[in-house]
């Protein structure tokens, strides 16, 4: 009997839930298993190894990405505005996974390096027919960037608010 897929999301979520707040090497099999409640038994027979771990949060990113690619070229205010309009921090699953493999990356995981710069390859290239020219598309990509950047400094001492979610369409 296959254990359900929950207990697989669970501990991916308290392995990226460490990652992000305690950095990769604090994110090991033992304190995964504590974070996500099961044992050490339980995590094992999900993800082997704390590669596996790493893998599956990259392979996570992935399917979070082609499911962001897939809204945004469905958006209704077109996909370089919802792009923009989504480049802000929400907390969700997305930005969770972008983080987490951003704490592997930092760490020298190789595979989280290649995964961060083919997520922004395939923003690019979604947001590519849709934009004037490469400078165009770099400008884009950069504000985006930018809106991501200035989540971290609310609350610290560079002034002005920052917009989130629906208050970039105001």
């Amino acid at each position: 009997m296959s254990r359900p897929p929950h207990a697989r999301e669970s501990v991916l979520d308290a392995f990226a839930g460490i990652l992000i707040d305690a950095g990769e090497r604090a994110a090991t099999m033992d304190a995964t298993a504590r974070a996500a409640g099961v044992s050490k038994g339980g995590l094992l027979y999900h993800f082997a190894s704390k590669e596996a771990l790493e893998a599956g949060v990259i392979e996570r990113l992935d399917a979070l990405v082609t499911e962001d690619i897939a809204t945004m070229a469905q958006a209704e205010e077109g996909p370089i505005a919802y792009f923009l309009r989504s480049s802000v921090m929400e907390n969700d699953p997305l930005d969770r996974a972008i983080l987490a493999t951003a704490r592997l990356a930092q760490g020298g995981n190789a595979s989280a390096s290649a995964a961060l710069r083919d997520v922004r390859e395939r923003w690019g290239d979604a947001l590519r027919p849709h934009t004037r020219d490469a400078a165009s598309l770099d400008l884009v990509m950069l504000v985006g960037d930018g809106l991501y950047f200035n989540n971290a400094l609310e609350g610290g001492s560079i002034l002005g608010p920052v917009p989130r979610g629906a208050e970039m369409d105001e």
